[in-house]
């Protein structure tokens, strides 16, 4: 049982490795090209017939990068398609999903004080609002409406303000705020699933025919691109949320999101004029600084793990606080970690409790006997650095104290 614990904290290790690293190469990759393709020199009438040239270099050679808007006279047989990156990194956060919010809900999902649901109904709400947002946002980029891209985009913004404040309205905040980067990461890659290489396989299948492939399919792929590298920023923040209660557990947490998807734009149009060579808008700096101002306000608002979040906790450690030894853990606990993990924190520049766990009542301690167990029972992460002196014996006897409420 024991080992099983510390077996599933590395299966979830595992997955959020490969998550970070597979988002690590879609992003970069994305970011490169939309670097690539604004910076071309298409001011040159170059003998092959591409639309622009670039020369950079990298690891001690010279690249001479050329784009063509169709194709060259002759199609290469070892074309390299750019799609892994985006699937894997998508697949590997949906199995976040399902580790921490899924199989987790009563602790990270649902919160009776926002909304009290069965954990199915929960799960359930979660799956149809990621399938159904991305066939509205396709729906309305396909209609009359998005043939003007920065009408499209305004509209965007607004239903993912309105996403915003629904999932606020339904999950705990925690989960909100996931659930938000979810939806959009959810979009993004299906951008490139149903939309970028579908249109692509046809410009090559035509090429390959002998065919004059159709404009559109191009436009339509560099808008869904487009659209992609401004939400990239944007889910990054929201996918990092859950490990901060100032930006998940405020009151105006819906509000933090929003902006920060007006963060997204201003930091990408200046680089993305930048890389155009249309200009230096360092007004995007003074914009992008200033939201990030009211931000750090907004979070100062009253926070839900304070009350709602509490409460909601308190019935999920029952178990521990009737358990044998909770009374010796109680004193461990309160002499070792509730110096930083209290509301008020007595260690020295310390503003708040760490990741908003505050140990200094029975009930707040039982409800956090997985993370105390694993965090100074199975390893030594806490106190950090050992700072408050936990002894040995008193590790052994989280340990025995949650081994015992969890044997049958």
């Amino acid at each position: 049982m024991y080992d099983m614990i510390a077996m599933w904290e590395w299966l979830e290790f595992a997955v959020r490795w490969l998550h970070v690293i597979t988002g690590i190469a879609w992003i970069g990759s994305s970011f490169y090209f939309i670097a690539l393709d604004l910076g071309l020199h298409r001011d040159r009438n170059l003998k092959s017939g591409a639309d622009g040239e670039e020369w950079q270099v990298h690891g001690g050679g010279f690249y001479h990068v050329q784009k063509y808007l169709v194709a060259p006279e002759t199609m290469p047989d070892d074309l390299v398609w750019f799609k892994w990156e985006s699937y894997s990194t998508w697949l590997s956060g949906f199995a976040m999903l399902v580790l921490v919010y899924y199989l987790g809900a009563e602790l990270y999902l649902v919160d009776p004080n926002v909304l009290d649901i069965p954990v199915w109904q929960a799960v359930l709400i979660s799956l149809a609002s990621l399938s159904v947002g991305w066939l509205a946002y396709d729906a309305i980029c396909k209609s009359k409406f998005g043939d003007d891209n920065t009408r499209l985009m305004v509209l965007l913004f607004f239903i993912l303000v309105a996403m915003a404040w629904g999932y606020t309205q339904v999950f705990s905040g925690r989960a909100a705020l996931l659930h938000l980067g979810a939806f959009t990461a959810t979009i993004m890659t299906a951008n490139v699933f149903f939309i970028i290489m579908p249109n692509q396989r046809i410009v090559v299948a035509d090429l390959k025919a002998g065919n004059v492939p159709d404009a559109k399919y191009g436009k339509i792929a560099k808008q869904r691109s487009t659209h992609n590298n401004y939400l990239t920023l944007p889910v990054i923040f929201l996918m990092l949320s859950n490990h901060y209660p100032l930006a998940f557990a405020t009151e105006y947490n819906w509000v933090i999101a929003s902006l920060i998807f007006l963060m997204g734009v201003t930091i990408r149009h200046y680089f993305n004029s930048l890389h155009a060579r249309t200009g230096n808008p360092h007004w995007t700096w003074f914009a992008t600084v200033l939201m990030f101002i009211i931000i750090a306000w907004l979070s100062t608002a009253p926070m839900f793990r304070g009350g709602q979040e509490e409460a909601r906790l308190r019935m999920v450690g029952e178990k521990y606080a009737a358990a044998t030894g909770f009374d010796e853990v109680h004193d461990i606990v309160l002499g070792r970690c509730s110096m930083c993990h209290s509301a008020e924190p007595n260690w020295e520049g310390m503003l708040w409790p760490p990741k908003g766990v505050m140990l200094e009542t029975a009930e707040q301690i039982a409800t956090q006997a997985r993370r105390i167990y694993v965090q100074s029972g199975l390893s030594h992460a806490m106190p950090p650095n050992n700072l408050s002196f936990m002894e040995p014996a008193e590790r052994e006897k989280i340990v025995a104290w949650f081994q015992g409420a969890e044997t049958p």
